[in-house]
């Protein structure tokens, strides 16, 4: 369903406009370079390594060739919108990814088939972080990326409920790594599918640290551009320890606007300072309730909250989330609307959220990125 290759098309109803070839290629470059948002702060030509526009006749398409370093694919949708409104043409994108690893690093043990470590943590339990943890892959799927999930709640694993996959066990080829299971396209890898669901994990945290350690590094993962890593709630030694032995390229905080929340994800934005794992932002989950009759915004943990925290800590707000009761629905019977109904409310935030994640992982630590200073050497 979801390949390396992918593309969207927008139409325009309006009948074809007196616009010539040339004139309609210029339009669709100055707008390219032109176009300003969070990800592409200089303009899309700034990050894409190709641009070709295919021949355009009037009884066809539009066709524009992109090479893109980080999944981007509904953004891109809304520029095609615009383009085919102005120029009375159906408009469609064809973008290949060309993600790169922002962090060189080695797995023993395992293929070192895996790009990037991103770690989803909170400092409290209960915000909704194994949910959104998720969604947020499948909407990476969604936008065209290759990606995994590693469930690093040793005592309470969750990953195998949320993708339907509760009684589910996985296999080994050769008796030495396992097979990690699929759920839509996404890769994953728990404890929760080794030990019965009904006993409870008893380990000091050492023997945690190993067991999860030996999931990442035991494990057979396909070729992958993102590895989200669902951490366990808190700061304590198990989570310092994941965080220093497993080469995290950068982790995301979510959070409640509720103050109590609040003041342990600070926590988690310190453990993280002092492991030395940039943090990219904050998503502010539970954010408000969308009254389905009248549309009325109700803020019942706090309003703002997520964006008074990433201003303190001089980091970014990548989303708000509502309390939507067919999110809490989804994720009882390990289902996501972004699957169902990629284009839905829902599923759209989400996919604005992962954008802002993988975006800002480029732009902020890869060396590719237009935001990296340029060092001269003058005599």
């Amino acid at each position: 369903m979801f390949g390396k290759f992918f593309s969207k098309k927008s139409t325009a109803n309006s009948p074809m406009s007196g616009l010539t070839t040339t004139k309609k290629m210029q339009v669709i470059t100055e707008t390219l370079t032109d176009y300003r948002s969070e990800n592409f702060p200089q303009g899309i030509f700034a990050v894409s390594s190709h641009f070709h526009i295919n021949a355009i006749e009037q009884d066809k398409d539009i066709t524009v060739e992109l090479i893109m370093p980080f999944p981007c694919q509904g953004e891109l949708e809304d520029i095609a919108a615009s383009l085919a409104e102005t120029l009375k043409q159906a408009v469609e994108f064809c973008v290949q990814l060309n993600v790169k690893a922002v962090r060189a690093f080695s797995l023993s043990g395992c293929q070192n088939n895996i790009k990037n470590i991103i770690a989803v943590a909170s400092g409290k339990g209960g915000v909704g972080k194994s949910t959104t943890t998720v969604n947020l892959a499948y909407a990476l799927i969604a936008e065209g990326a290759k990606v995994g999930i590693l469930d690093a709640d040793i005592y309470g694993p969750s990953i195998p409920t949320l993708l339907g996959l509760k009684n589910a066990k996985p296999n080994s080829a050769d008796g030495k790594l396992l097979i990690p299971l699929t759920a839509h396209g996404l890769s994953a890898m728990s404890i929760g599918f080794l030990v019965d669901a009904n006993d409870a994990t008893v380990w000091r945290g050492p023997m945690a640290s190993g067991a999860f350690n030996q999931l990442l590094t035991e494990t057979a993962w396909p070729e992958l551009d993102y590895l989200l890593i669902d951490m366990p709630p808190g700061t304590g030694d198990i989570q310092l320890t994941l965080a220093q032995k497993v080469p995290v390229a950068a982790a995301v905080i979510i959070t409640t606007p509720q103050d109590m929340a609040l003041i342990d994800a600070a926590k988690g934005i310190a453990m993280f300072d002092k492991v030395k794992v940039p943090v990219l932002g904050i998503i502010e989950n539970m954010s408000y309730h969308l009254c389905e009759k009248c549309g009325h915004k109700s803020h019942i943990f706090g309003e703002a909250g997520g964006l008074q925290m990433a201003q303190s800590k001089q980091t970014q707000l990548l989303g708000q989330l509502p309390l939507n009761m067919s999110i809490r629905q989804d994720a009882d019977f390990g289902q996501s609307d972004i699957i169902e109904n990629s284009t839905g409310d829902i599923a759209q935030l989400y996919r604005r959220i992962a954008r802002n994640i993988v975006g800002q992982l480029f732009l902020q630590l890869d060396n590719a990125s237009p935001l990296t200073p340029i060092v001269e050497i003058t005599d």
